[in-house]
């Protein structure tokens, strides 16, 4: 089922087609930060004419590369619309000249009200209001991305992109059901450790940051971090024993060989009842095609993942959302 392109995104890329556009810089915060992530792998992978970046907010206001002017876009991305940094650094981009879009579930919000062309999206998480994968937070942004490579690369990856997205919420549906007994088996074992780690590469890095630092971290209160499947071997490798505890996402991108190796590296010397891994090869992935299933696994993971976290939760006696002490609680920060 082919997904129609969004009349938000259709005016955004007619707006770029009419720019010189050299630079994409890819800005966001925690979880939407992790979304860009991939989106600047996608761009590697598939534009010659287009350089990238991705940055923290504050820290592209801060740093403000030399390369931010009339010839930049900027692609911003805060779930409400209202996140801080985000806000600033739309600020800063359109006062340097840039193209600016932001991506947000609210059009009404201070974020869709800077930028030069607001781009909705859904999510499910925080809501708790079922979706339709095409709508996401990623396939927006591909959406987005393809459509710049069709432009300035004359590559239309935008045609079987909306061809997958639109098969997209039933695999995700089929990988909840592959992945449920290996959660409800591993959520007792972690239960009540203190430290959980999470292990990726490519594309599918951003989805263990997000996972490792906005819900591990800041609603289960883990000592928690995202390492790099190969920068793992560079120091992160020293922690681990018998009763270190890790999850590793192995998706179907390039890099796919060392997650493998960070993998085999924890089932030979750590324990394999605390090496929780999600591989992208073991899931139903029929109706996406295979050049853009590597970019749409770190999602299926994603949102497979937010049903274990529930779990842990739900066993930790810790609700996810509600038990956090400063997110969205205070404001003097």
């Amino acid at each position: 089922m082919t997904t129609p392109l969004h009349a938000d995104i259709a005016a955004a890329l007619a707006a770029v087609a009419r720019r010189a556009v050299r630079h994409v810089f890819l800005v966001a915060c925690g979880g939407s930060l992790s979304v860009m992530t991939p989106g600047k792998y996608f761009l590697d992978r598939h534009s010659r004419a287009l350089a990238s970046d991705a940055y923290n907010a504050d820290e592209f206001l801060t740093r403000s590369p030399a390369r931010l002017g009339p010839e930049a876009l900027v692609i911003l991305c805060s779930q409400t619309g209202a996140t801080r940094e985000t806000l600033r650094a739309a600020k800063h981009a359109k006062a340097r000249g840039a193209l600016t879009i932001g991506m947000t579930l609210d059009l009404a919000s201070p974020l869709a009200a800077a930028v030069d062309f607001p781009v909705a999206y859904r999510a499910p998480y925080t809501t708790g209001v079922p979706i339709d994968a095409a709508d996401s937070n990623y396939a927006t942004l591909y959406a987005l991305l393809a459509g710049l490579v069709k432009i300035h690369d004359g590559v239309d990856l935008l045609t079987p992109l909306l061809d997958c997205v639109g098969n997209l919420q039933k695999a995700i549906d089929r990988a909840h059901l592959r992945f449920a007994p290996i959660f409800e088996a591993y959520a007792p074992r972690y239960q009540d450790v203190s430290a959980v780690y999470t292990l990726a590469s490519g594309p599918v890095f951003g989805a263990a940051y997000s996972f490792s630092t906005c819900v591990l971290m800041e609603m289960q209160r883990y000592d928690s971090q995202a390492i790099h499947a190969d920068e793992f071997f560079h120091g992160p490798f020293e922690i681990v024993d018998r009763a270190s505890c890790f999850i590793v996402m192995i998706g179907l991108d390039e890099t796919r060989p060392l997650a493998e190796r960070a993998r085999d590296f924890l089932l030979k010397y750590g324990a394999p009842e605390n090496v929780l891994v999600l591989d992208a090869k073991e899931l139903d992935l029929s109706g996406l095609d295979e050049r853009l299933a590597g970019y749409l696994a770190p999602l299926i993971f994603f949102d497979a993942l937010w049903r274990f976290a529930y779990r842990l939760a739900e066993l930790r006696r810790r609700p996810m959302l509600e038990a956090r002490r400063y997110m969205k609680k205070i404001a003097d920060y």
